[in-house]
C-alpha cells in the first residue's frame, strides 16, 4: 500500500503507548481514528504526536473504557495493530519460563483483542511483541495454545494467519531489534511481507552529528548529552569503540575500596560504528544498563570521545525517525528514552504494512 494511492485504511491502535511505531502511518495511507493506552504519560504524549485520533486513556479491561473504544471505532474498520504489554514476556524482565508466563495477568490482556476483532471484524490485523510472544501458551477451551494457535482455530476460514519473528536491521532500520509479528488479512485480499535489505550501520546512521561530552548540548533539537558521573566518564574515555570499560586493565568499573563491580560485559560498553545498533532498552539512560554508550571517536591523547549514553536524537534516528522529528519540546527526556526503548521501529511496520494492495 502506497501514499500515491486514493485508498485509505481506517485503523485502530490498541496499546499503543505513545505512538513512536506508527509514525510514517499517515504517509502510506493509514488513518488511525481511535487509540487506546493505559499509562497517562504514554497516552498524553500519542495526542500531542497525533492530534487528530482520538485517545482513550485507561484499562482495556475496564468495560466503559472498552465499549468507548468500540463506539468511536465506527463501523467500518479496516486495520487493527496491537502490541500488548511485553513485560511478561521479554528476556529482558523476570518472567522467562512458561509456568511464570503464564501466570502473569498482563500476558492475558490479548483476549480483549479477541473481542475486538469478534465485533469489529476488520480486514487486515496486525499484533507484534516481542519474539517469545509466539512461544507463550494461554488457557483456551481447556487447552494451553500459542496466540497463533488460537487465532487459527477462531478465524482460520476466513482470514489467511502468518507469523514470523523480524530482525529490524534487515528492512532499513539502522538497530538490531527482534520483533514477532502476526498478521492476518480477510482472504481474498492480498498481504505480502517485505523483502530483506542490506543492513544500515550506526556510522551511516548518526555519524554526521556534531560530538558532545557529558553534560554538554548542541544547537540540534535533543541533541544533547545527559551528566553522569565522573568515574563512569573516566571509565569510559578509556574505553575504545566497541568495548566495555570492564577490559581496560586500569579504568574499569569498581568501587571506591578498589573492588571491581559485578556486572556484564554488555554493560559500561560502548557500541560499534560499523553495525546496526544493538536493541535499545528502557534502561537507555544510565552508562551502567546495556550496549547504549556512544561508539566514540579516538582522540590525540589516547583517550576516546563522546563518553555518555546517546543523546534522545541518536535513539531516535538509530530507531528509524526522521532527524527532524516533531517531539514537543516539553516532552520529558526520560518519557521520550523509555518510550523509544519499548517501541517497534516505525521504518518495519512501514515496509510490512506497504505489503498490503
Amino acid at each position: 500500500m502506497k501514499s500515491t494511492t486514493n485508498k485509505i485504511l481506517n485503523g485502530v491502535s490498541l496499546f499503543s503507548s505513545a505512538g513512536i511505531g506508527e509514525a510514517f502511518f499517515k504517509d502510506i495511507g493509514v488513518k488511525i481514528v481511535v487509540a487506546n493506552e493505559l499509562l497517562e504519560d504514554r497516552a498524553k504524549l500519542y495526542s500531542k504526536l497525533y492530534s487528530d485520533t482520538k485517545m482513550i486513556a485507561g484499562d482495556i479491561l475496564d468495560k466503559k473504557v472498552f465499549k468507548s473504544i468500540l463506539e468511536h471505532a465506527g463501523n467500518n474498520v479496516d486495520f487493527l495493530i496491537a502490541t500488548p504489554p511485553c513485560q511478561g514476556m521479554s528476556m529482558a524482565g523476570k518472567n522467562r519460563d512458561q509456568k511464570t508466563m503464564l501466570n502473569d495477568q498482563r500476558n492475558h490482556l490479548v483476549f480483549k483483542i479477541i473481542d475486538f476483532i469478534n465485533i469489529k471484524k476488520p480486514k487486515y490485523i496486525l499484533i507484534e511483541n516481542v519474539p517469545n510472544f509466539l512461544k507463550l501458551k494461554l488457557p483456551f477451551k481447556n487447552k494451553l495454545l500459542t496466540l497463533e494457535e488460537i487465532l487459527s482455530s477462531l478465524y482460520g476460514k476466513d482470514y489467511e494467519i502468518e507469523a514470523r519473528v523480524m530482525d529490524t536491521s534487515e528492512y532499513g532500520v539502522p538497530q538490531k531489534r527482534n520483533r514477532a509479528i502476526i498478521k492476518m488479512h480477510k482472504k481474498g485480499l492480498h498481504w505480502a511481507w517485505p523483502t530483506k535489505e542490506k543492513s544500515k550501520t550506526v556510522k551511516e546512521a548518526i555519524g554526521h552529528l556534531p560530538s558532545l561530552e557529558a553534560n554538554q548540548k548542541s544547537k540540534l533539537f535533543w541533541h544533547f548529552a545527559r551528566k553522569h558521573a565522573e568515574n563512569h566518564i573516566l571509565w569510559m574515555k578509556n574505553t575504545p569503540t566497541g568495548k566495555s570499560a570492564f577490559e581496560n586493565k586500569k579504568h574499569y568499573p569498581k568501587k571506591d575500596n578498589g573492588e571491581t563491580i559485578k556486572s556484564y560485559m554488555t554493560t559500561y560498553r560502548r557500541i560499534k560504528w560499523d553495525e546496526p545498533s544493538p536493541t535499545i532498552t528502557m534502561r537507555n539512560d544510565a552508562i551502567s544498563s546495556q550496549l547504549n554508550v556512544h561508539p566514540g571517536r579516538k582522540l590525540k591523547d589516547g583517550t576516546y570521545s563522546d563518553a555518555r549514553v546517546l543523546t534522545p536524537l541518536e535513539l531516535m534516528i538509530l530507531s528509524s525517525l526522521p532527524e527532524k522529528w516533531t517531539v514537543p519540546q516539553d516532552t520529558p527526556e526520560i518519557l521520550i528514552r523509555k518510550c523509544l526503548g519499548e517501541s517497534v521501529p516505525p521504518l518495519l511496520l512501514k515496509k510490512v504494512l506497504s505489503g498490503i494492495k
